[in-house]
């Protein structure tokens, strides 16, 4: 899994992740059904922070870093996987953010 989807029920969210989340449960997740999911806005994932970068682009990181489910933290940042995923959803992000591919995901920021 990786940070990039329009798919409503794309990360599941456990009941072990619901407790990992806290407070943070109710704005990052949602259910559908009897079953919880990461919410998704704009093309990925609502934890994830999008913001300008110094030098021009754009910062991509996760601000649920420490508290985040463990179907993200099975996919290690900058691991071959995320390389991959990354790859396979350039063309998506690019829409969303023209002119840029996505860097991995960085860690946790305030």
């Amino acid at each position: 899994m990786c940070c990039f989807s329009r798919a409503a029920d794309y990360v599941r969210v456990t009941g072990d992740d619901w407790t990992r989340l806290g407070d943070r449960a109710d704005r990052y997740a949602h259910f559908i059904g009897h079953r919880a999911f990461l919410r998704m806005q704009d093309g990925h994932c609502a934890a994830l922070a999008v913001q300008p970068a110094a030098g021009g682009g754009l910062d991509f990181f996760c601000t649920i870093y420490e508290h985040r489910p463990q179907t993200c933290r099975d996919l290690g940042r900058g691991s071959p996987e995320c390389a991959g995923e990354l790859a396979a959803k350039a063309a998506r992000v690019a829409q969303l953010h023209p002119g840029l591919a996505p860097p991995p995901p960085s860690g946790p920021r305030s």
